[in-house]
């Protein structure tokens, strides 16, 4: 259920303020996409129309913060110093609490983040059925079309592509069930603890940065469909392009407002000028409702 989703998240939340986000109505706690600290300021919770203060909570502290980030490393934060240099940390059921703070840097590198002034928990949801026409469309002559889920921060592009890994690993309807390999590098697609669930035939790579998961995931799974999430960097460009050239097809996501964004950032254009993926598939939400519309790639540039 939605909302059992938003009261897991909540509960590495410190004692008083997990309360107060429990308090909330039943109706924001399922529609809830995040949940704010700032030091000094009142915690938010962000909703479809807008960031409101969650009632009956304190003032952020110091100690808060301090807290929050030990729950979310289990009491054990040196097993999780990779993760909290990088600003985030998956928690079970592939929640995501990002932070920010004062950096420490060794060789123009981020070796660690102390005195966290600012956290954000992202609540991820397992909406399922949701992308079931989706896949369909994607059906080709028996094979799979390549794809690029765009859409904004918050927007649901992690929800949509991991049902959409689920409906094409289980087969729904007629169609027989395919064999997808995830690179989850942030372990958010399938949970830390592979919690949610992406179906019968998938397996899951995680906590490896994709450009060396994706060769890994080749050599070893022989999948039909590799999936990744969140496009940052060329190198995981280039390890795309390596899926592509081994014949298996390929899902990915892509933050962007809307498709003009891949023509005018480098890191996209280069990628849409190189062909790898056939369809784009955008996403925008409007009065809380999340709508999508494919379209061929060659029609972006």
């Amino acid at each position: 259920m939605v909302e059992d989703a938003f009261c897991a998240a909540a509960g590495v939340l410190p004692r008083e303020l997990c309360a107060a986000a429990l308090s909330l109505p039943e109706s924001a706690r399922s529609a809830a996409e995040e949940i704010r600290l700032r030091l000094g300021r009142r915690p938010t919770v962000i909703l479809p129309e807008g960031e409101r203060p969650i009632p009956g909570s304190d003032t952020v502290t110091a100690a808060a913060l301090r807290e929050l980030v030990e729950r979310a490393g289990r009491w054990s934060l040196h097993t999780v110093l990779e993760q909290v240099r990088r600003g985030y940390l998956t928690l079970e059921g592939g929640h995501r609490l990002g932070l920010c703070g004062t950096t420490v840097m060794e060789g123009g590198e981020v070796i660690a983040l102390r005195d966290v002034t600012s956290a954000n928990l992202r609540i991820a949801r397992e909406i399922r059925g949701d992308a079931r026409k989706l896949a369909g469309e994607l059906y080709r002559d028996g094979t799979i079309d390549n794809a690029l889920i765009l859409g904004p921060p918050g927007s649901g592009k992690t929800t949509l592509l991991r049902d959409l890994i689920r409906a094409l690993s289980d087969g729904e309807g007629e169609r027989s069930g395919l064999r997808v390999a995830v690179a989850d590098e942030r372990s958010e697609l399938a949970g830390s603890f592979g919690h949610l669930a992406l179906g019968a035939r998938t397996d899951v790579l995680s906590g490896c940065p994709k450009a060396l998961a994706i060769p890994m995931l080749l050599r070893a799974m022989s999948p039909q469909v590799v999936a990744v999430d969140e496009i940052t960097v060329p190198a995981d460009i280039s390890a795309m392009e390596q899926a592509v050239g081994c014949g298996a097809a390929l899902l990915a996501t892509a933050h962007g407002s809307g498709t003009e964004d891949l023509g005018r950032r480098p890191l996209y254009r280069r990628m849409m000028e190189r062909g790898i993926f056939r369809i784009v598939i955008t996403i925008r939400v409007a009065d809380g409702r999340r709508v999508t519309q494919s379209v061929p790639a060659e029609a972006v540039l």
